[in-house]
C-alpha cells in the first residue's frame, strides 16, 4: 500500500523544520531568561497570543537499574509549559524545568519563530549555543584532569 504526501514538496520540509526545531528547543530549553529576551530582541518580537498562559505542575522522574534494569520512580519534577500562537498562524510551544514562566513563554515564541523559518533566529541564538559549548569544553578539561591511563608491563618470561 502506497501513501501519497499531503502536498508536493511538503514531505522534504518537514524534516527540515523538524531539525530547525529541535535545535531551536535543545538551546533555548538551557538558556536563561535573560539569553531569551536579548535573542528575540535581536530578531524583533512578534505579536502572538497565549494558547495556554505558562503553567507549573510535577512530572514523575523514572530511572533503571543499571540503565536497563527494571523502571522504578526516582521522584518528581517541577516542570513549566506554555502555548503561543503567532499572528501568522505558527504555534510554538515549551517546556523547561523550573518555575520560570517568562522563560517558558519566551522560548514558546522563539519556536513559533523557527516554524516559519525568521531570519537571523540562528545568529540570535549564538550567545546560547558560544555560552552552552564553553561550558562543555570547561567539563570536558576538568574531567580529563583526573584521567588515569592504565597500560600493563610486558615481561620478558614468555
Amino acid at each position: 500500500m502506497t501513501h501519497a504526501s499531503p502536498s508536493p514538496g511538503r514531505a522534504d520540509a518537514e524534516p527540515v523544520v523538524v531539525a530547525r526545531r529541535r535545535a531551536v528547543m535543545a538551546l533555548t530549553s538551557r538558556a536563561t531568561e535573560a539569553e531569551l529576551a536579548a535573542a528575540l530582541d535581536r530578531v524583533g518580537r512578534p505579536a502572538f497570543d497565549d494558547i495556554r498562559a505558562p503553567q507549573t505542575g510535577l512530572v514523575m522522574l523514572r530511572g533503571r537499574t543499571g540503565g536497563d534494569g527494571a523502571p522504578f520512580n526516582l521522584g518528581e519534577a517541577t516542570v513549566t509549559r506554555s502555548a503561543v500562537r503567532l499572528a501568522s498562524g505558527e504555534v510554538g510551544i515549551a517546556y523547561a524545568l523550573g518555575r520560570d514562566a517568562a522563560k517558558v513563554r519566551l522560548a514558546a515564541v522563539l519556536d513559533a519563530l523557527a516554524q516559519q523559518d525568521a531570519p537571523g533566529l540562528d545568529e540570535a541564538l549564538a550567545p546560547v549555543a558560544t555560552r552552552l559549548a564553553g561550558q562543555q569544553d570547561l567539563a570536558e578539561a576538568r574531567s580529563a584532569a583526573t584521567r588515569v591511563d592504565f597500560f600493563t608491563l610486558v615481561r620478558g618470561e614468555d
